[in-house]
């Protein structure tokens, strides 16, 4: 008598007793399928798994009730249930509530297309991947693996969203912030380190006055307390004699990229209306400086990302493109191309032009003053990721002096009060 086919989605970033209460149910029924889900479907809808994707099957493949291992690309099951039209599909009563009410819906209507049936097993009490996750995180993460995370986004999800982080306190944010929206979890996948919020947090202007040394120092304690990638900022990079001991020193405290701008002298922000001292490097000489970055880092994961400032000095496209394909020529792993436009038309004129001729190489926007550009018209236009690049300190800036100014006018601070937030919160904030 032939066995029936049993499906059984997973993720499995974490195999637990639970997943084997699954998988054992599910062998008594006959031949077990696991839908292992892509980093991709995982991505779309919690963190990025630990493991990725062939890890994940390669456990799960020796596990003695698992008889077949196929890719699940979405977090919905009705493409591959109407592949293999399996009797049963098992999963744990969980899913009754939260993200996947949806998700069991569509396979109940699914199975019911062929006379299938869900079977729904008590869900296994007081464990989870994610309650183990956060036992790992709470252990901290290695630089390696934090390097690596960068690229791992990039491989799985449509923009890569970044916020800028100048603290901390900043970093926890980032960490633990989530909003759910049409049965996804929208979050930050990783922090930005700003030259132009480092030094304006230590009351300095911003042209490097701040040196590499003293952020590096600031990085370790926003490193200590998160687990997700961090791209820096590095201005020009410094003296092309020391921009080895530069990317050394970020790849080894786990930064996942640094980004360097091809200016040369005195650093004035871009932002700023008058660029009459701003010069340009030349791109034989930026070529070298990415060259030496590049050769200078032990992994492949680590990104060095070169900045096109073309627009922001009226040199216009045909100049930003020479550059950008050069660049990448030289061994830049990604473009940020800059613009202090109101809206983005220059810097889509340029994605569609370079992704012709760079298709590979991976875009990236700082919509600091064309902020009312959807994400989802980066994508269209071929950009992968995204930056908030000063956000949030703008925000606490305005908050403080509010409050202060209270306290001053009212020469006490009950009136502010239930307008901040209260020291208990912030205090456990700290796990």
């Amino acid at each position: 008598m032939k066995k029936k086919i049993v499906y059984v989605g997973l993720a499995a970033d974490i195999v637990h007793e639970g997943h084997i209460n699954i998988l054992k149910t599910a062998a008594k029924l006959g031949n077990v399928i696991v839908g292992l889900l892509t980093d991709k479907a995982i991505a779309s809808y919690k963190k990025l798994p630990y493991l990725e994707y062939n890890q994940r099957k390669i456990i799960l493949q020796n596990i003695k009730y698992v008889d077949q291992v196929v890719e699940q690309k979405t977090l919905d099951y009705v493409k591959n249930l109407k592949s293999f039209k399996p009797n049963y599909v098992v999963h744990g009563d969980d899913w009754k509530i939260g993200i996947q009410k949806k998700t069991r819906q569509r396979v109940i209507k699914t199975l019911k297309l062929w006379g299938g049936k869900l079977i729904e097993p008590r869900y296994t009490r007081n464990i989870s991947s994610s309650k183990i996750k956060n036992k790992i995180s709470s252990f901290g993460v290695t630089p390696q693996n934090r390097v690596s995370k960068l690229r791992r986004l990039l491989n799985v999800k449509k923009i890569v969203r970044i916020l800028e982080t100048h603290n901390s306190l900043t970093g926890l944010i980032v960490e633990n912030l989530n909003h759910i929206k049409s049965s996804n979890i929208n979050e930050f996948d990783g922090m930005w380190s700003s030259s132009l919020t480092d030094s304006l947090t230590k009351g300095k202007p911003d042209n490097q006055s701040v040196d590499y040394s003293t952020r590096i120092l600031g990085l370790n304690y926003i490193m200590d307390v998160t687990s997700k990638p961090l791209i820096f900022d590095a201005d020009n990079g410094g003296r092309i004699e020391h921009i080895s001991y530069l990317v050394k020193t970020l790849e080894r405290i786990g930064v996942s990229a640094m980004i360097i701008e091809d200016k040369v002298g005195e650093k004035q922000n871009s932002l700023f209306l008058d660029q009459s001292r701003t010069k340009q490097d030349n791109i034989s000489s930026f070529c070298n400086k990415l060259k030496k970055a590049k050769n200078s880092k032990i992994s492949d994961d680590f990104f060095i990302v070169a900045r096109i400032e073309s627009f922001i000095l009226k040199k216009g496209l045909k100049d930003a493109l020479k550059r950008g394909v050069k660049y990448v020529d030289a061994g830049a792993d990604a473009i940020l191309i800059h613009s202090k436009e109101k809206n983005p038309k220059e810097i889509f004129d340029f994605s569609k032009k370079f992704k012709k001729l760079k298709p590979d190489c991976p875009l990236i926007a700082v919509p600091s003053t064309y902020s009312k550009v959807k994400e989802i018209d980066l994508i269209k236009n071929g950009f992968q990721i995204v930056i908030y690049a000063n956000h949030m300190l703008r925000a606490a800036y305005p908050a403080m002096m509010n409050v202060a100014k209270k306290i001053l006018k009212n020469e006490r601070s009950f009136e502010v009060e239930k307008k901040i937030t209260p020291i208990r919160e912030i205090i456990n904030l700290i796990k």
